[in-house]
């Protein structure tokens, strides 16, 4: 059966969720909050330089690294950023996560039976995290082609959905998913898997 090879990129970043924290293992909703990494989240970044370095998009590697302002983001790319001996990370406030308002330090399965569908009366609407996020991703899409942007996984998963119209799973800690823009729009294409058994916060 013949099959259909996807359209080759033009550009292609790397978009990581940062790694795990204690409340992420405990399922709770961290917005904006600062929660450091644990062992957990420290080696899972470890292994995200690995797949990276396996995975570099073009002969000239990863040209640079870019984080959130937020402390579990920034931690992360710096051990991404050693592990490939790249400068960095460059911090960009275009990749804050959710501002969950209320909602933050609740657990999930929690704020999702007090606000159905996570529309939060005092967090940041949902669209405006839509297009936010989606205009940070085309813009280093534009300028600054080959980098890694470590997120979050509400943002990049909002992000992404609007910016290739398609809607994405959830995005564990430690994921690796790549950004491709081509000549037909854009397209998503994972290229490391985090475990299976981490609860989503």
């Amino acid at each position: 059966m013949p099959t259909t090879d996807p359209a080759p990129a033009l550009a292609t970043i790397a978009l990581v969720r940062h790694g795990e924290t204690d409340w992420n293992r405990a399922g709770r909703i961290q917005g904006r909050t600062e929660v450091p990494l644990n062992d957990t989240g420290r080696a899972q970044a470890a292994a995200t330089a690995r797949a990276l370095a396996e995975a570099t998009a073009d002969p000239g590697g990863w040209r640079g690294i870019r984080a959130s302002p937020l402390g579990r983001a920034i931690e992360t790319a710096r051990i991404i950023a050693a592990g490939l001996e790249l400068a960095g990370p460059h911090i960009d406030d275009g990749f804050w996560e959710r501002d969950f308002g209320a909602a933050e330090g609740v657990d999930v399965a929690t704020a999702q039976e007090r606000w159905p569908g996570l529309h939060i009366p005092d967090a940041e609407p949902l669209d405006v995290l839509a297009q936010r996020t989606s205009d940070a991703l085309d813009r280093v899409l534009t300028e600054a082609p080959n980098t890694i942007v470590v997120a979050h996984g509400a943002m990049l998963r909002w992000g992404i959905s609007r910016i290739t119209g398609t809607e994405m799973p959830r995005i564990m800690n430690g994921e690796v998913w790549l950004l491709h823009r081509t000549a037909a729009g854009a397209r998503t294409e994972r290229l490391l898997d985090a475990p299976t058994d981490r609860p989503l916060a």
